[in-house]
Formats: structure tokens, C-alpha cells, sequence
């Protein structure tokens, strides 16, 4: 089975750091683009950032400059660590993988971000 575990998240004050990480499994992680989105209540799921198995980032207008992605394809994990958080970063951010053969998700981890 394909499976990605998102961990990380939790709650944090303006201003602050988190890292958040995805464990993945059950498939050649290497060679899958993958992604962050993010949920707020009511919102859309939005793209925060992706990474081509080559390492081509592309990010969000409202994150760029703060968040950065990256993956370790020899752990199979993917990051994000994210800066200078703001109360608009609140939401449960998801973990993506766009691969050949299919496109999976994670369950999501909840970020909080307090003024």
C-alpha cells in the first residue's frame, strides 16, 4: 500500500518556525513530483509548494520567500519548513505525490498559528 504519514504540525506563535515532514511508502518515491497544500475551515485546498523529482521548486505567492521545500529521496521524505508564520498559515497541511502511476495524500497535520 501507498502511504504518507505527515508529521510536524502543532501550535505556534507569529512570528515562529515549524518543520513539517512526510514519511513515504510502498512506492518509487524518486520518481514522483511532490507537493504541499493547505486547508483553512471553509477554504479550498491550496498548492502551498511543489518539487519536481529533479528539484524544481515552485511555491505559493503567499509563502514565497518564507517556506521552503525540499525532499530526501534516499529517506524517502518530504519537508517544509516553514518561517516567519503567520495567522493566515493556519489550516492542515497535506503531503502529495503525483507519480506515474497514480496521485496519493496524506491524512494532513493541523498548523496553528496564534497572534
Amino acid at each position: 500500500q501507498v502511504q504518507l504519514v505527515e508529521s510536524g504540525g502543532g501550535s505556534v506563535q507569529a512570528g515562529g518556525s515549524l518543520k513539517l515532514s512526510c514519511a513515504a511508502s510502498g512506492y518509487i518515491f524518486s520518481r514522483c513530483t511532490m507537493g504541499w497544500y493547505r486547508q483553512a475551515p471553509g477554504n479550498q485546498r491550496d498548492l502551498v509548494s511543489s518539487i519536481t523529482r529533479g528539484g524544481f521548486t515552485n511555491y505559493a505567492d503567499s509563502v514565497l520567500g518564507r517556506f521552503t521545500i525540499s525532499r530526501d529521496d534516499v529517506s524517502n521524505t518530504l519537508y517544509l519548513q516553514m518561517t516567519s508564520l503567520k495567522t493566515e498559515d493556519t489550516a492542515v497541511y497535506y503531503c502529495a505525490a503525483y507519480c506515474p502511476s497514480d496521485n496519493y495524500w496524506g491524512q494532513g497535520t493541523q498548523v496553528t498559528v496564534s497572534s
